[in-house]
């Protein structure tokens, strides 16, 4: 089992001077902390014009700072806008490139393709159409992170002409790919993909369980032709995260932020909103007391309430838990102690064997990965003779050709 941390960036109202200053800063230092502590992963979202929800629109810097503070902890796009609307696929192989090369190739690539109407229709994307145009550029961001010099392309939701995008990512042939998932269809589709599953829907165990049956059996069946360059067979679910010796504690130090969280997407969602004048987190508090879901287990509770929950996850196939604990207005001394907590008394049991399980799964879909990958129709590479000869402007030509 793997570990990661998520971040939305959220900041409910009332909005203080220097309160996005502030937020941004104490993320980076709880990633800092994770990172000195031995969790894995450190995920960012990109979400553009959600009020309180999330502040985190340009998580290319966000994790370029993560990377450029930290030692080993990997920083995962969880998820990168990849509709040309968003940002140009180009622009996306580049800024991937860039940080997997400055992170000594640490980088994880999640794609997806927003769910709001504040999103969607802020960038002239239609709902109906936004899994095709995130899938067509998708693939073609990896192709361009492998092919030198990238043919070109000409799609539905984007083109352009052949040229060699710079720079190329450290980790061969690019880095690992995967998809943000909220029901079975999206899983399903993940693995038809060869895409790791980022499960944002907080399932527990048993749930988690029968989507692991299914994301592995496609994974091994005719039906997994990959997106990219190579086949990511994992499964990653968020959870909350907060951690305490007593059980009560630490549900009152999580209950509200975990609470809002599922509020406030549900909301941004469904109801008509005025931007720039949001009142979710009043909405919450007025909504509160009657019974609101939360986001679920496994990461709530004490140590050992949290090993057991991690043990059933991982017995039920899960690869990776993502604990997001920077919800609503928790506070930032309460997350840094859970981590230390969880460090102390919780890792130490997930890490031994860790490698051996994971070489041996590794042995044991290798056969599967090579039969998906001889699937793959892949985008032939031009040859010498045929790629094309860009022109100089004619003012260049003819000061360069003066008698």
């Amino acid at each position: 089992m793997r570990f990661g941390v998520f971040y939305e960036l959220q900041l409910p109202k009332p909005w203080t001077d220097g309160a996005e200053h502030r937020l941004v800063h104490e993320a980076v230092e709880q990633v800092q902390l994770a990172d000195r502590l031995g969790i894995d992963y450190a995920w960012a979202v990109e979400h553009h014009f959600l009020d309180e929800y999330s502040h985190c629109s340009a998580s290319d810097v966000f994790l370029s700072a993560l990377a450029a503070k930290t030692n080993n902890i990997r920083v995962g796009f969880g998820i990168r806008q990849v509709i040309a609307n968003y940002n140009h696929p180009s622009r996306t192989a580049e800024s991937i490139a860039m940080l997997d090369l400055l992170s000594n190739g640490r980088v994880e690539f999640g794609i997806g393709e927003g769910a709001t109407r504040l999103e969607l229709h802020g960038y002239g994307i239609p709902a109906r159409e936004k899994r095709a145009m995130s899938f067509e550029a998708a693939e073609q961001i990896a192709n361009m992170m492998v092919m030198d010099p990238y043919p070109g392309f000409q799609g539905t939701s984007f083109s352009m002409p052949c040229r060699n995008v710079l720079p190329k990512p450290l980790q061969k042939p690019h880095p690992p790919m995967w998809l943000a998932c909220t029901n079975r269809k999206t899983i399903e589709v993940a693995a038809r993909n060869g895409l790791g599953a980022l499960a944002f829907t907080f399932v527990d165990s048993e749930e988690a369980r029968s989507w692991a049956d299914t994301y592995y059996s496609i994974i091994k069946s005719d039906e997994c032709v990959p997106l990219g360059h190579q086949v990511n067979a994992n499964i990653a679910v968020v959870a909350g995260f907060s951690l305490h010796e007593d059980a009560d504690e630490a549900f009152r130090r999580g209950a509200d932020g975990f609470a809002f969280f599922r509020y406030a997407i549900n909301a941004l969602v469904a109801n008509d909103t005025k931007p720039g004048r949001t009142t979710l987190w009043d909405e919450y508090l007025a909504l509160r007391d009657r019974d609101l879901p939360m986001i679920a287990a496994p990461g709530i509770g004490t140590p050992t309430q949290i090993s057991d929950h991690i043990r059933d996850f991982q017995t039920a196939g899960v690869d990776q838990i993502i604990f997001l604990q920077q919800g609503g207005k928790n506070r930032h001394e309460h997350i840094c102690a859970g981590l230390e907590l969880f460090a102390d008394q919780v890792l130490p049991q997930f890490i031994e064997g860790r490698e051996r399980r994971e070489a041996e799964k590794a042995e044991e879909l290798e056969p599967f990965l090579r039969a998906a990958l001889a699937r793959k129709e892949w985008m032939p590479d031009l040859p010498d003779e045929s790629i094309p000869i860009v022109s100089a402007s004619r003012e260049r030509e003819a000061f360069y050709h003066k008698d």
